[in-house]
């Protein structure tokens, strides 16, 4: 990976590199609102935004141990077994898409509100159902909500926060994901062990944070950068002023405002954005297919690796791994070039992936540290899917892209879910896990040819 401090990216078109440290804004002008002192409003914002990922996390984490309970309760099959592995997938898809492009074209502060007083809801319900129909359509509504915001979440963080700490403060919620999906393992594996109906509420739990993060995100302001692409430069006047500084010149972001055409979802399509489009699409496609199918059904694949017996623990330091790649991640990001930790990420994940694939009956002694170098790397690799969406795009399309992005990353990790318990039953082991890393060389093959460099960036 190509070593680069965070400030001293190429810049796309309309954009303008980053100085090199605070002291590079001149004192005698005032800060525009990309070098703006990191101040508490900033931290807040990022904190607020952790409650979508850790539900996330907590969401996939909490369904793969459920299940072992629900399969033989409701007398589910493979096929009900994968759509409700995949259903929070699904309606993260389907929240993405429709609720990104909204937040374009209405407002980033009234869905960030209600995203999470759908998942409340839902998550509550789940404690009543009576059949996979239900839990089904649930979890859909879950899953829409938490699409809503990781269109909204990385969006709004990205257009507040100065952009010599945005990689760090956005790469920072891929961790929370890993937080939320390590303490669904735990709970959960402590819950099922009563058996009977703990399931309904290990899946009712998921209320407990959705509560706790909307009541806080009562008062969060408009982004003013969409404020000023829609013409309305006092209320993000107003708006700087009270959270970022009253010092903050926001004259730059005039100068940049795209017309009024630029909102229109159509954009991304269009010459200027299409290859960042389809560079997002499927490199965040190649990263997270291969991710969510494999730890959603992680005790199965476990077996497979001959650690049936040895589950507990080895689960324990999987855990202990992601959680170590999560955070290694945020370093990997502050220290390295966006294209270039991508590029080596998938490199080292398809090494390690393809080796287990093509020889399955390897001893373990090697099989289980090869996975715990993809699951490091896989943790790690993920935090820049917080970071690159974002700065992909322009305020415009900004929530739009991102929405998009993140919406068929899981529509594609649904199809995974899905299609890999048949896929073992019907291929074996070795031919999903070759399978799997297909998508992974792809996705580098993809990176070197596409990947831009977006460290630093300007926003408009």
């Amino acid at each position: 990976m190509e070593h680069v401090p965070e400030a001293t990216g190429t810049p796309k078109p309309l954009d303008t590199p980053c100085p090199p440290d605070d002291t590079a804004v001149s004192s005698r002008t005032p800060p525009t609102l990309d070098d703006a002192p990191l101040n508490r409003f900033h931290i807040k914002i990022t904190a607020l935004t952790f409650g979508a990922n850790f539900s996330d996390g907590y969401h996939l984490g909490i369904i793969g141990i459920a299940l072992t309970l629900i399969t033989p309760q409701m007398g589910l099959g493979a096929a009900w077994q994968g759509l409700l592995g995949a259903s929070a997938l699904i309606g993260i898809f389907a929240g993405s898409i429709v609720l990104g492009w909204a937040a374009d074209r209405y407002g980033r502060q009234r869905i960030y509100m209600l995203d999470f007083l759908l998942i409340t809801v839902a998550s509550v319900a789940q404690l009543f159902v009576t059949g996979p129909t239900e839990l089904f359509v649930l979890r859909l509504l879950i899953g829409f909500g938490i699409g809503a915001d990781y269109a909204l979440g990385p969006t709004l963080v990205a257009e507040f926060c100065p952009r010599r700490y945005r990689g760090g403060l956005l790469a920072s919620l891929t961790a929370m994901w890993t937080v939320g999906y390590i303490a669904a393992y735990f709970l959960g594996n402590y819950l099922v062990g009563f058996g009977g109906d703990s399931w309904r509420w290990l899946l009712a739990s998921s209320a407990l944070p959705a509560v706790f993060v909307l009541l806080m995100r009562v008062g969060t302001p408009e982004s003013p950068r969409w404020l000023v692409s829609r013409g309305r430069v006092d209320e993000a006047k107003a708006v700087v002023a009270k959270h970022i500084g009253s010092g903050i010149d926001i004259s730059p972001l005039l100068t940049r405002a795209q017309p009024e055409e630029s909102h229109d979802y159509r954009e991304l399509f269009r010459r200027r954005h299409r290859r960042n489009t389809l560079f997002g699409v499927l490199y965040y496609n190649c990263q997270v297919i291969p991710y969510f199918a494999i730890y959603t059904f992680l005790p199965t694949v476990m077996a497979r690796l001959g650690l049936a017996d040895e589950e507990f623990l080895s689960n324990g330091i999987l855990n202990v791994f992601l959680l170590l790649g999560g955070i290694g991640g945020l370093w990997f990001v502050a220290r390295f070039t966006r294209r270039g930790f991508l590029i080596s990420s998938f490199v080292v994940m398809s090494l390690a992936l393809g080796v287990i694939g093509v020889w399955p009956s390897a001893p373990t002694l090697l099989l289980f540290p090869l996975f715990l170098v993809f699951t490091f790397t896989m943790s790690a690799s993920s935090n820049l899917d917080q970071v690159y969406p974002p700065e992909l795009f322009p305020t415009g399309v900004r929530s739009s892209g991102v929405g998009l992005l993140n919406g068929l990353s899981r529509i594609g990790s649904a199809v995974g879910t899905f299609l890999l318990p048949v896929s073992l039953s019907t291929f074996g082991f070795s031919t999903s896990m070759v399978a799997l890393t297909g998508f992974l060389v792809l996705g580098a093959v993809v990176s070197v040819a596409w990947a831009p460099e977006t460290s630093g960036l300007e926003l408009d």
